[in-house]
């Protein structure tokens, strides 16, 4: 029963991830906006919504630590994973959008931010607050620079096509509903299957929630790839990453304030902060391809290590 409902769900997240794309071209090619800034904005807050749920539910339940491994966890795989095999599967991938003098400095500033934050061991309301000032801080410079001429190969119906604004946004709200729907049930038949073997609640608690949250952003930047739209598979993982900081830790910090273990938590957090300089790397040194791929799946391999051993 398990391996079917698994199969169903990444059925699911395929299918929405469809929907999202190319309803996401629709608006691209309505407003004149980049591929880059539609996946960093609509995309990225989209299939950041399992990190916001399940963070601010374990926010509401007193479970800090859950919390903010989610958004750690997540990070660490978006950047790791997601962009390691978008990387290593594109066969070219030349963004028109200069992505290390435009978009590095939001790679790291939220990172900035929050190790700055958690010095004391908590992140507070006002932190949660600021944070969420920097989402606002995100939006304008994005849309400051969004009058580019659109990138990537746009598919030839949706110009003959009628823009409807009815239509995109019934579709966009389906593509999101299979998307995380789909990701929600994926981790929890996989923990079901994963139970079968004997695995640990502990591993499958901290590996599989991690994942499976950032399984949209992955299904959504291979679609992209898929399309042609490189540039928006990179701006979906910087925008995610941006949002899991700042919209999902900012929410969950004014529910109710979050509490870190900076001794426990310390490979974590290494690894976090690897991955985020490593991609400052690819990005400065356009490195879009398989030796890109290969320092990332090197960085996850080592966390997943830690993870099991």
């Amino acid at each position: 029963m398990d391996f079917g409902i698994f199969i169903a769900a990444m059925a699911a997240l395929i299918y929405g991830a469809d929907f999202i794309i190319k309803e996401s071209e629709r608006i691209a090619l309505h407003f004149d906006i980049s591929h880059f800034v539609i996946g960093a904005t609509l995309v990225a807050f989209g299939t950041s919504l399992p990190e916001m749920a399940a963070s601010m539910m374990a926010s509401s339940q007193g479970k800090s630590d859950m919390a903010v491994a989610n958004v750690v966890g997540s990070v660490i795989f978006n950047i790791t994973m997601v962009l390691g095999i978008v990387f290593f599967i594109s066969k070219t991938m030349v963004p028109n959008r200069d992505l290390f003098s435009l978009d590095s400095a939001w790679v790291i500033i939220p990172l900035v931010i929050f190790f700055v934050m958690i010095q004391d061991g908590t992140i507070s309301r006002i932190d949660g607050a600021l944070y969420l000032l920097l989402m606002v801080s995100y939006l304008i410079f994005l849309f400051t620079y969004s009058r580019e001429d659109l990138e990537g190969d746009i598919d030839e119906d949706l110009i003959r096509e009628k823009f409807n604004w009815t239509k995109t946004v019934i579709l966009l709200l389906i593509g999101f509903v299979l998307t995380i729907g789909g990701a929600n049930f994926v981790v929890e038949s996989g923990a079901n299957i994963a139970r079968t073997f004997g695995v640990t609640e502990w591993i499958i608690g901290i590996f599989l929630i991690a994942l499976g949250t950032s399984l949209p952003e992955l299904v959504v930047s291979l679609v992209a790839i898929k399309k042609g739209n490189a540039e928006m598979s990179v701006g979906n993982i910087i925008g995610s990453n941006v949002a899991n900081f700042s919209m999902v830790l900012g929410a969950a910090s004014i529910l109710n304030p979050l509490t870190v273990d900076l001794v426990a938590t310390r490979f974590d957090m290494i690894i976090m902060i690897a991955a985020s300089i490593t991609l400052l790397f690819i990005l400065a040194n356009k490195l879009y391809n398989k030796a890109g791929s290969i320092f990332l799946l090197i960085i996850l391999a080592l966390f997943i290590q830690n993870v099991v051993a």
